[in-house]
């Protein structure tokens, strides 16, 4: 059992089917008896993918601001709700409490968390798993994008590799599982450090 983080959308205006993609990776996740852990939404994909795995009988720990707290869109149900300061504050506890990370199709927050633990992993901070999952095609122009930035050298390929890309719930928990069993540490390159080194 490990405690995985699912990155996903909490807006309401999206289609329908990518909350019952959250509800089929809160199912499989609990399935397979891991614990969630969220950024302790009730709304959208964050509220399914929790809702979905407190059914499958596993544990889920939310991590929120009190800022989206005190806009009634806290995950009140969550088995460990845990009330932050600020959105720093929540990623890095999100980031330490968890073994994995999987991201679901998501907005700039998504955005935000998925490129965030990818780097960290692609710099030897981490050997955590970090996973993808694109049904249809959302990712494809990030994908573009950094195989764009790969050809002319601003990426190493084996950075590239550190984030894996699945296509359906059962390869993105089995990459996962994988990547938990035979963890892999990559070492960066001089310049990929310095690059990522906050300014003096």
């Amino acid at each position: 059992m490990a405690a995985i983080c699912v990155f996903c959308a909490s807006s309401e205006r999206i289609d329908p089917s990518y909350v019952a993609l959250a509800r089929e990776v809160g199912s499989e996740l609990g399935r397979r008896r891991h614990t969630l852990v969220s950024g302790g939404g009730a709304l959208s994909m964050m509220g399914a993918v929790a809702q979905s795995t407190r059914a499958a009988g596993a544990h889920t720990l939310g991590v929120i601001p009190r800022a989206l707290l005190d806009l009634e869109v806290g995950d009140q149900d969550a088995d460990e709700l845990l009330i932050v300061d600020d959105m720093r504050t929540r990623k890095a506890l999100m980031d330490s409490r968890s073994d994995a990370f999987l991201a679901l199709p998501g907005g700039l927050g998504t955005l935000e968390e998925l490129t965030e633990v990818w780097t960290s992993r692609f710099l030897g901070m981490h050997v955590k798993p970090v996973v993808a999952l694109d049904l249809d095609g959302l990712w494809a122009p990030l994908r573009a994008q950094v195989d764009l930035m790969v050809e002319r050298g601003f990426v190493r390929l084996e950075s590239v590799a550190t984030l894996q890309w699945a296509a359906t719930v059962e390869e993105a928990f089995d990459l996962i599982e994988q990547g938990l069993a035979h963890p892999l540490r990559v070492v960066p390159t001089r310049g990929e450090v310095l690059e990522s080194e906050p300014p003096v």
